[in-house]
């Protein structure tokens, strides 16, 4: 994919009720560590298109779509192999994605497997409260060499690049311990979502509380937590969540070093 094909691109995916990807293209498009691809047919109209992720030793696979006029005939499996090859040549020793019913046959087959269920969560936003967590601050500068450890213990990948890019004091918050230092964040990306990750759970109430805040009575917040992170569900339902759908997670390729019950939150599913 090029600049001139995030137009066209993001037209037809608009025709097929798939939502607005041009935020999401036009990053995918110009940063270094994403490779984005698009299928043409004969008129060089594109009918579908893929993106990559590179993160250290860990690769998301996402955006696998193809136009209805040319499923069928294998474009799903090419678009999803073109990645895969961009992931290993970078030194990608895992793989990783989120399936959808349709495409969870395609993957399996192409060696992956189910590691695990996102269970995404929603909750009322809050009223004003004054006062508030104290405990909480906007970003700063100073904050990164914090959160990238943080970041890491929890996924397995170095995502520095993208928390590099996206975190800024309007788009990301902190909870921090005693002496100011990030103990767990919440950053937005430019399309919406946003990676949430504190390994304590009561940091990930405090942050989650404080987006439920910000966004007032009248809108809903989402959480994206991992099977594995059974307190944090027992938490959250707790404290007046409840589950929106499920979704698998598939892997393949060397076992992760992880911790999911640090995860509160995602970028999307080409990013993690």
């Amino acid at each position: 994919m090029m600049a001139a094909d995030i137009d066209p691109a993001v037209a037809a995916i608009l025709a097929d009720d798939w939502g607005n990807r041009r935020a999401w293209f036009e990053f995918a498009v110009g940063h270094p560590e994403c490779r984005a691809f698009v299928a043409e047919d004969d008129n060089g109209a594109i009918v579908g298109t893929g993106v990559v992720t590179i993160s250290g030793p860990v690769a998301w696979i996402g955006t696998i779509w193809v136009a209805p006029s040319a499923r069928g005939r294998g474009l799903g499996r090419a678009l999803t192999e073109a990645p895969i090859e961009e992931a290993e040549s970078a030194g990608c020793e895992t793989l990783a994605l989120v399936a959808t019913d349709a495409g969870q046959p395609l993957y399996e087959r192409l060696g992956f497997s189910v590691q695990t269920w996102y269970r995404t969560m929603e909750a009322p936003g809050l009223a004003y409260a004054s006062g508030g967590e104290r405990r909480i601050r906007a970003f700063r500068p100073d904050d990164l060499d914090a959160m990238a450890p943080l970041d890491r213990a929890a996924t397995g990948e170095d995502r520095r690049h993208l928390i590099a890019v996206f975190a800024a004091p309007d788009t990301t918050k902190v909870v921090t311990s005693r002496g100011d230092q990030p103990t767990g964040f919440v950053i937005r990306a430019p399309w919406g979502g946003g990676a949430t990750i504190a390994p304590d759970p009561a940091d990930a109430l405090a942050i989650l509380r404080a987006r439920r805040l910000a966004a007032g009575p009248d809108r809903r917040v989402r959480a994206g937590i991992l099977l594995e992170n059974e307190a944090g569900a027992a938490a959250l339902s707790a404290d007046g969540w409840t589950e929106a759908w499920r979704a698998p997670r598939l892997v393949r390729g060397r076992p992760l070093e992880w911790r999911p019950e640090h995860i509160w939150g995602q970028f999307n599913h080409a990013l993690g």
